[in-house]
This record gives structure tokens, sequence and C-alpha cells, in this order.
């Protein structure tokens, strides 16, 4: 049902793909698309007014929700997942939402030991957890039903949003810093 799920264990990261084709399609942009200031401004000066241009373009926001790189270098969210809230980390190149055992609980959502099975082989070894459909998942009030999903019980630090919920969207717009999600 949900293919084949492959990790890869990148430092504290993990990374969840589960190989199926995509449907969706969405666009990432890297750069500042018509930078008022000259491309020999560089920096923080020149990503900050970058920023402040954007925050002052509503079209560029209209319609979707901006969360901003994190010092470690990632994208963060505070999600609704069956309308509990928790951090989770937004990963492109993940193709499943996948949640920690502690998150999946929160949610309200409950497993047998007879369910786990091995998912995946990882770095370390085999991978544990158990496959699922989520009724909802919102991000700033991009609510999407039926999203694929698997709970890692144990080994897994933080709650992953992957291509089963970033597929739906009609965008998705990486610039100085900055991702914006927009809603299909």
């Amino acid at each position: 049902m949900f293919g084949r799920i492959a990790f890869v264990l990148a430092g504290a990261c993990v990374v969840i793909a589960i190989a199926q084709p995509h449907d969706g399609q969405f666009a990432l942009f890297a750069g500042a698309k018509d930078d008022p200031e000259p491309k020999a401004m560089a920096g923080a000066q020149s990503s900050q007014n970058a920023a402040q241009q954007r925050a002052a373009n509503s079209a560029w926001y209209q319609g979707g929700h901006a969360l901003t790189k994190q010092p470690d270098g990632h994208f963060y969210a505070d999600a609704y997942v069956n309308g509990t809230n928790m951090r989770m980390l937004i990963d492109t190149g993940a193709s499943a939402v996948v949640l920690t055992g502690d998150d999946a609980r929160a949610a309200g959502l409950s497993w047998d030991e007879a369910s786990v099975r091995q998912v995946a082989r990882g770095a370390s070894g085999p991978v544990y957890g158990v496959t699922l459909m989520l009724d909802e998942v919102d991000i700033g009030g991009i609510a999407l039903r039926g999203v694929q999903a698997a709970i890692v019980p144990e080994g897994l630090h933080i709650s992953v949003v992957g291509q089963s919920y970033l597929n739906r969207l009609s965008s998705i717009e990486i610039e100085d810093g900055q991702m914006l999600l927009v809603g299909p």
C-alpha cells in the first residue's frame, strides 16, 4: 500500500522516503526574484532587506503560510495532526509524514505490538513502525485530510512533514531563508 520505506540517517535527523510516484508538483526557488538590492550587496543586510521587501509584498504571502529557516538550517512548523499541536521538521526529501511514538500518542493514535513490523533498514539496522492514514494535518491553516503517514515508536527524535502532505500543496517556495507553503 505504501510501498517500500527507506530510512537515511543524517546526524540526529531521520529522513523517510516511501518509494511511490508523486502526482503533485511543487516549485522550489533559490535566490531572490526581483531583488531590489544591487547584486553587490551580500550578507545579512541584503537578506534582511529582501525579507522585508517580501513581507511588504502581500502577493507573496497571499493564501500561504511562511516559515523561517532556523539556525540549524532547517524549517520547522507548528502543525496540528488530528487536532493536536506538535512541532515538526519540514523535509521536502521525505515522501511521507512520519510521527514519533510520543507525538502519535498525543494525537490519539494507538497501535499494538503486533502491528509494529520492520518498515525499513536504516544505517544502524532494521527500523520498526506502523503505517496509517491521518485524518487531518494542518499547517498554518492549510488543512489536508487523509494524509499517508508512518509512526516510528522508537528512535525518531522529531516528527517529519514529507511529500504525502507537501505534494498536495499548489506550491512551495524557498527564498532568502523563508519557505512559503501555498494551499491547494
